[in-house]
């Protein structure tokens, strides 16, 4: 006697669990890639084109408009340019899944190089996983903090 492994129709719930496990993978990924200050694998993580938000923000160097993998992964890079990577804190509070999208909540704290200024506050970060790459990434921060912290 032979058994056949259950066949997933596209919205039964073994089907939406498999999504959303996969996109919790590419999540997690995403995230050592990130502690690890790995672009290379962050270049990998992103889909060619990218659905990217992040308030524009004139005064800090780092938050600019980006679309390919690359700009996307290059922004951990800047990042680090611009900040101190010693005082560099984030924290995840909830990390939530639901098929292909995942949202992050947590708080974030930094200081900037040039100013030796401080910032901190709450995040929020919706990212889409499709084929098992990032397609969206739409980050919302304590954009006031951080642009007080870059200027003179």
């Amino acid at each position: 006697m032979s058994v056949k492994s259950p066949v997933q129709q596209p919205g039964s719930a073994a089907a939406d669990s498999f999504v959303s496990e996969a996109t919790r993978a590419v999540v997690q990924e995403f995230l050592a890639a990130r502690v690890a200050g790995d672009t290379a694998r962050l270049a990998t993580l992103f889909a060619d084109e990218v659905d990217w938000l992040l308030a524009e923000n004139p005064g800090v160097p780092w938050i600019r408009p980006r679309s390919t993998a690359a700009e996307c992964a290059a922004q951990f890079t800047e990042l680090m340019q611009y900040t101190v990577p010693e005082d560099a804190r984030a924290s995840v509070d909830a990390f939530l899944v639901d098929g292909t999208g995942a949202v992050l909540t947590g708080h974030v704290s930094g200081t900037v190089r040039a100013t030796g200024k401080s910032f901190q506050g709450p995040f929020a970060l919706h990212l889409s996983v499709q084929d098992g790459r990032i397609t969206r990434h739409h980050l919302y921060e304590n954009s006031l903090s951080i642009a007080e912290a870059c200027a003179p």
